[in-house]
């Protein structure tokens, strides 16, 4: 089974969460939604990990302001993390730092776009899913025909 693992730093990224999730359904993801803030509840946390993690699942987090989730849960977990921050203006989006810089040894990817991110984690379930990875191809596919007709369009 193929599933993701959404880990939102509070209710408050729920609606980024849902993005992510419907998103995944598109190619035949499933996904769970955890509330467990590394900062306040990183027992939590682990626990979640922990237990998720016996069925190798993709982790998505997602914690804005200073996130310490994405790296926490990283360094946890021999499965792939993907950071996805909801998006803020506050602080002149200085916030993604808190996303990008890691320490040595931990190593979650950044993507920004929901769907993106539901994207990736498709992607690497495709690698080894035939399902999966041809619901990527057809989606990949559609894309490069809108294009053909956006620009058809212009003539």
């Amino acid at each position: 089974m193929s599933k993701a693992v959404i880990i939102m730093g509070s209710k408050g990224d729920l609606e980024w969460a849902q993005r992510i999730s419907e998103s995944l359904t598109k190619f035949d993801v499933e996904s769970v939604l955890y509330v467990a803030s590394a900062h306040k509840v990183p027992l939590e946390c682990y626990n979640i990990i922990k237990e998720e993690e016996k069925n190798n699942p993709v982790f998505i987090t997602i914690a804005g302001m200073s996130n310490a989730l994405s790296g926490f849960s990283d360094a946890q977990t021999h499965c792939p993390v993907i950071a996805c921050p909801p998006s803020s203006s506050s602080f002149a989006g200085s916030d993604i730092y808190s996303s990008l810089r890691m320490p040595s040894g931990v190593a979650p990817l950044v993507i920004l776009s929901p769907e993106n991110a539901a994207l990736a984690t498709a992607k690497i379930f495709g690698i080894s899913n035939e399902n999966i990875r041809q619901k990527v191809v057809e989606f990949q596919e559609k894309q490069r025909q809108k294009l053909k007709e956006d620009n058809a369009s212009l003539s």
